[in-house]
């Protein structure tokens, strides 16, 4: 599977679980940690565990081990490495305080919108 086929999985997991707020940014030559991030929230501790839980799931479902998965019991900002992609699941009061997005201003945001249900 490609890194875009990964990214699709990744999108698709957590808009599966109603994610809000979906953003992708391209991290390549911006950050060493990962080529992508994805960045999204929910609006409850079950909600961010089950959006987590879901991107967990589709990524080994699709042959990709997850390196690592922190801060799932405390469901306030989960982050699920996958090496290449890295899936940041906030809750709603946490993502605005953490605002990754303006603090990786200078990356672009992938077009994701054909991947999201209606």
């Amino acid at each position: 599977m490609s890194e875009k086929q990964l990214l699709t999985t990744v999108v698709k997991a957590v808009d599966s679980k109603r994610a809000e707020d979906i953003v992708a940014l391209n991290m390549k030559g911006i950050s060493l940690i990962a080529d992508y991030f994805v960045i999204c929230h929910g609006n409850s501790d079950k909600q961010v565990q089950a959006i987590a839980k879901e991107v967990k799931d589709k990524a080994e479902e699709s042959g990709y081990e997850v390196k690592r998965m922190e801060g799932f019991d405390e469901a306030r900002w989960v982050l699920v490495d996958l090496g290449d992609i890295v899936a940041h699941v906030f809750h709603r009061d946490e993502r605005s305080y953490y605002n990754l997005e303006r603090l990786w201003g200078d990356a672009k945001t992938e077009d994701i919108k054909s991947e999201l249900q209606p």
